[in-house]
């Protein structure tokens, strides 16, 4: 039987789809339900369908799972952010975990047995809200030309109007309200995606979980000489706020879904902010700080992990994972601001960062300047261009003799065979150069960080068939009540492992 568009429905839901929605089937016809929980039996709305599946709208639940909650936003169904408010979280995690051995699975050809003899348990979340240190809020006018901010509604543009978002800082909701008093009161226009005026776009707030300071970013669509009217007036009010530390213009007046500008401008306050990230021994549970910790700054432009309590969980899973006796030398790339690398460097020889974006490397450099770390250098340039050219370069006899010895320009000869490499690339994976170079480099360890099991499968199939085994798995839910989860994973190198690679994580 197929369904059409308007068709109603009543359909268990028997499993969840990787992006958190509802899954059943009715007489082999299966149905995609946003916002349906497994074991819920609800009502649902076609919105569109193909030959043998449909997906729907929730209408009704009417027997309702038992592994529903309640949930705390009254906007979870529109809000582009969090699908998984409705399932417990217990039951938010095993998903998580399904969800990273499905993909193991299924993408990376990997057999069952071999990934649940090395899939260890999640790291979940104490307390899964108000745990997000940055948020950005798009500004907007309602259908009565009330200037409003919240968040996009799921797959769209349209602005959900609320300053009290249950993932971010509670403080988040005072900044907001008092940004948008004062554009009312001094008529500051929002910025309109259609016509491309109007001078607010964003407001991006940033907050030091361990030093509570707080950073505010406007952005903004015209440069001015006083960026904003009657600007004073609201420094004098934004500053009030306790932790107020940093306030700042970023000027974008490109028609782009790109949020920050290219160029920012410090108005009040420091150019940056501060936080602390601790790193615990992950061998022992409950463990308290072993007393490695660094403090980093953050820019309005840095990248830094949005959810610092499961930050410290998801760096210290990869230092541990690493291995480290203070005599290796380690390559990270896709570093950012440094953070793995730093905790990498005060257990390694030596560690050297790859990054694409100028201004992350400086903050790099900065970071380790900041914790007097000495032993981690940092390149600018992406990563499947850095590592192969570094590799034909010092391959091709520039470098010669045992390793510590230097080329021309000064590279450590141990660079070109390093003992660890740690790769923690965005949602699109490895490039396949990057990998190649990876493999011609044969770190006796590598460490992967990934923000999505699937490209992280399909790598992880082109490693082990190049000699690689899996050791180790360990999901981090770094994003609750959303379907993202991070991954943690462990190889290392077999000198038969080509052939192991075919014949032993192979399905069949």
């Amino acid at each position: 039987m197929t369904y059409r568009k308007n068709d109603h429905v009543t359909v268990t839901i028997e499993d969840i789809g990787s992006d958190g929605e509802g899954i059943g089937r009715v007489e082999g016809f299966t149905l995609f339900v946003k916002d349906a929980v497994i074991g819920d039996t609800v009502e649902a709305k076609i919105v569109k369908s193909k030959k043998s599946y449909a997906y729907a709208r929730l209408e009704k639940v009417i027997q309702p799972s038992p592994f529903r909650v309640e949930p705390k936003c009254p906007y979870h169904r529109q809000c582009g952010g969090c699908q998984l408010q409705a399932l417990s979280y217990e039951k938010q995690l095993e998903f998580k975990e399904r969800k990273i051995r499905g993909n193991l699975i299924r993408i990376g050809g990997f057999d069952a047995e071999y990934v649940d003899a090395y899939m260890e348990p999640i790291l979940g979340m104490e307390e899964p809200f108000h745990y997000r240190n940055k948020a950005q809020y798009p500004v907007g006018c309602d259908r009565d030309g009330n200037i409003i901010t919240g968040f996009y509604a799921g797959r769209t543009h349209n602005i959900i109007a609320n300053t009290n978002c249950y993932l971010g800082v509670p403080e988040n909701e005072t900044i907001l309200n008092t940004i948008l008093e004062y554009m009312r009161t001094n008529h500051v226009s929002a910025y309109d995606e259609t016509t491309g005026e109007g001078l607010v776009r964003h407001i991006l707030i940033r907050t030091g979980f361990t030093s509570g300071e707080i950073m505010v970013c406007l952005v903004i669509n015209k440069k001015m000489k006083e960026f904003l009217p009657n600007q004073g007036e609201l420094l004098r009010k934004l500053e009030q706020i306790e932790g107020m530390t940093s306030v700042s213009v970023s000027i974008n007046t490109e028609k782009t879904n790109v949020i920050m500008g290219k160029e920012v401008f410090t108005i009040w306050g420091s150019p940056t902010i501060s936080d602390t990230i601790h790193v615990r021994d992950m061998r022992k549970e409950g463990c308290p700080l072993t007393g490695q910790e660094l403090t980093f700054k953050i820019s309005p432009l840095s990248f830094y992990q949005v959810n610092p309590l499961q930050t410290e969980k998801l760096y210290s899973t990869a230092l541990e994972y690493a291995g480290l006796t203070g005599k290796e030398t380690v390559w990270d790339l896709y570093c950012g601001i440094g953070t793995i690398s730093l905790f990498l460097a005060t257990a390694a020889k030596k560690v050297y960062g790859v990054e694409i974006v100028p201004q992350a490397i400086e903050d790099a450099r900065e970071n380790a300047r900041r914790n007097h770390i000495e032993n981690a250098e940092f390149f600018v340039g992406k990563a499947e261009e850095v590592l192969p050219e570094f590799y034909e370069r010092m391959s091709l006899g520039e470098v010669s003799g045992e390793g510590g010895q230097q080329d021309s320009a000064g590279n450590d000869s141990s660079m070109l065979h390093p003992d660890v490499i740690v790769v923690d690339p965005p949602r699109k994976g490895c490039d396949s150069a990057c990998l190649a170079t990876i493999l011609k480099m044969r770190p006796e360890r590598i460490v992967y960080v990934s923000c999505d099991s699937a490209t992280l499968a399909r790598d992880l199939r082109v490693l082990c068939d190049g000699g690689y085994e899996i050791k180790r798995i360990r999901g981090v839910d770094m994003f609750a009540h959303s379907g993202h989860v991070e991954c943690v994973i462990m190889m290392q190198y077999n000198a038969n492992g080509v052939r192991m690679g075919k014949e032993k994580n192979l399905q069949g």
